[in-house]
């Protein structure tokens, strides 16, 4: 039974490979001598063109034409061309008498067509055109390829020489429109050929295995029923029978066994990692050793624009385009079978993206390969607020140290002070005026502390939900006054339903406050200071755009420090609290400047059902560390 099965497939085989590789040739030759002819037709075609050319141009000595002037010449012997009936005959009879030539052109040294079969080409620019010569030269592959893709034009070429000095050259255009209205009747007939043979061999396969391969059609159902679930009916049934098909049929029901094993911890397998790619941030993509997907986070679809349905199963090749950037460096580290390191890139949907592209190995075989997309952006945005959190959380802990340090030598300060003014009650009116300076410097320096201390210490925040388009108009009319006084106008632009969040009012209101009066003040001459609300999925945005001179770039990652400030008079201490308040709510501040353009804040904070709990309680009684990127 073997070696009858071995028969039928090497039958098969043979006869499909002999009819492939007799059809391959004869394609194959049948193209090269088309396009090799319609070469040399081009060819002969450019050859007379360039006689008859020369013949329709005298010796222009014996004329009247400046021969010592180069345009005079072009321009004399564009006349004599454009005159000769021979050579215009000779032009209309190429395209009509060769059904392969698309047109032909004699084109001057400067690149404008002379003389054209097309009238509306003549006396402008020649098109540039690849050579004919390209398809000649190509493989078989390359040749059907050129001939089978969109239209077109491939030029012959060959340099004109008028009046004993160079003048321009022939051009003959060859059309694979053309080429393969010829070649495709007879590709029809060799694919018809072709078929008909392997269908023949197919027949004869077919009728042998019906004898030869029998007993696959009782394995086949004992399949059946393994699938089935049937595995230990067919094991008692086979369990005495000692020949080849029993044997094969316990083999099967064993490893049916195995399989509703394995299927049973791959469904619980499957439903979990399902539900793990489904909540990733990140885009990931598996790809197995052909390149084919079998693993697609739901982030993929956002950084693609593709659902996940459409990308199982693929291959890279059927996902990614070589006309996008992230395409092309995809495929070509595929086609090298190399990695690529984590870079910045442009998506299909013109979003910047980081992606790194790693190849999975076991035992120094490529097995699949894993494609990791990032938002680039957020990637930016969380790393900003960490260095900024980094930055006062450094800052919190040293101006703790700094103020608990200080704070009790100025009460020793101040106490002896004061008993040292009791103990000079006469002396002279300059020298207690001294004493006056000094106390007063002591207690702007004891205020300075306290404000470290205060902003430094944890709070306990009392949430309670509240329409943040209420606490914005709150905001507004606090800023009003202010505003008035620079000759600003506040304009808001709220939505119509209401956008809930879960906050400390008192504490939310100070820091859209310090956002809204430095948006004030950045105006001294007027403007509009714009607030709006919008709501973007689980979370709140507020808007407050300025029309000032915008924030300096050399300045724009310190404004969020405490202490820094470029306004005359300024704390530094306002925007830093913003920042320190949006930490508390799990929200984030952000903004864009362009120098002499403005500022837009955005302050962002999760909606009120959306919003995570705080130290595993209900949102009461939050108390976050200064500075924490969880805070």
């Amino acid at each position: 039974m073997r070696r009858r099965t071995k028969l039928v497939l090497a039958i098969t085989f043979m006869v499909a490979a002999l009819v492939s590789a007799f059809s391959y040739i004869y394609i194959s030759e049948i193209l090269r001598q088309r396009v090799t002819s319609a070469h040399d037709t081009a060819a002969y075609l450019t050859s007379e063109l360039a006689y008859v050319a020369a013949n329709a141009t005298p010796d222009l000595t014996s004329t009247r034409v400046d021969t010592s002037n180069p345009e005079a010449v072009r321009r004399a012997i564009a006349y004599y061309l454009g005159t000769d009936r021979d050579l215009n005959t000779m032009m209309e009879s190429v395209v009509g008498n060769w059904p392969i030539i698309y047109d032909a052109a004699i084109v001057d040294a400067n690149g404008k067509a002379i003389l054209h079969t097309n009238p509306d080409l003549m006396g402008k620019p020649a098109l540039d055109r690849p050579d004919f010569q390209k398809v000649v030269d190509a493989r078989f592959r390359e040749q059907l390829h050129l001939v089978y893709t969109p239209p077109t034009v491939y030029e012959v070429r060959m340099p004109l020489q008028l009046n004993d000095a160079p003048f321009g050259s022939i051009r003959v255009g060859v059309s694979t429109v053309f080429l393969r209205n010829e070649l495709t009747s007879r590709l029809q007939h060799a694919s018809i050929f072709s078929s008909l043979a392997i269908l023949l061999s197919l027949i004869l396969a077919a009728g042998m295995s019906r004898i030869a391969l029998g007993p696959l059609e009782q394995i086949s159902r004992s399949l059946d029923s393994v699938t089935a679930g049937d595995a230990d009916a067919i094991v008692s049934e086979h369990e005495t029978s000692h020949d080849e098909y029993g044997l094969v049929s316990l083999k099967i029901a064993h490893l049916g066994r195995q399989m509703r094993d394995a299927k049973e911890i791959f469904s619980a397998l499957k439903d979990n990692v399902d539900q793990i790619m489904g909540n990733l941030q990140d885009g990931l993509m598996l790809f197995t050793r052909d390149s084919r997907v079998v693993l697609v986070s739901a982030s993929v679809e956002r950084f693609l624009g593709r659902p996940r349905r459409d990308l199982l199963g693929r291959t890279a090749k059927e996902i990614f385009s070589l006309d996008s950037p992230l395409g092309a460096l995809v495929l070509e580290a595929f086609r090298l079978r190399q990695g690529v390191g984590q870079r910045e890139i442009e998506s299909p949907n013109a979003k910047r993206v980081q992606m790194s592209l790693d190849f999975i190995q076991e035992g120094g075989t490529q097995i699949g390969a894993l494609l990791t997309l990032r938002d680039a952006e957020s990637v930016r945005r969380i790393e900003d607020e960490i260095e900024t959190s980094r930055r006062m959380s450094a800052s919190g802990r040293l101006t703790r140290g700094v103020a608990h340090e200080v704070k009790n030598p100025i009460n020793a300060i101040v106490l002896h002070l004061q008993l040292l003014q009791t103990k000079l009650q006469e002396i002279d009116p300059d020298t207690r005026r001294h004493m006056d300076i000094i106390g007063n410097e002591i207690h702007r320096l004891d205020r300075v502390v306290q404000i470290l201390v205060d902003f430094t210490r944890p709070r306990d925040l009392h949430l309670e939900e509240a329409d943040l388009r209420r606490l914005l108009e709150d905001v507004a009319t606090l800023a009003a006054p202010d505003a008035a006084q620079h000759g600003v106008t506040i304009h808001s632009q709220m939505p119509a339903e209401p956008l809930a969040v879960k906050v400390d009012t008192d504490f939310m209101k100070q820091a859209i406050l310090n956002v809204v009066l430095n948006g004030v003040q950045a105006m001294p001459n007027g403007g509009t200071l714009s607030i709006s609300a919008s709501r973007e999925e689980d979370t709140v945005t507020t808007e407050i755009c300025d029309q000032g001179g915008g924030i300096p770039p050399e300045i724009q990652d310190k404004i969020f420090e405490l202490y820094f400030t470029t306004k005359k008079g300024g704390s530094g201490i306002g925007l830093a609290q913003t920042y320190q308040v949006m930490q508390w709510h799990y929200g984030a501040v952000d903004f864009e400047s362009a120098e002499g353009h403005g500022a837009t804040f955005r302050l962002r904070l999760p909606l009120a059902e959306s919003r995570v709990p705080a130290n595993g309680t209900n949102g009461e009684g939050v108390t976050p560390a200064v500075g924490s990127p969880h805070a």
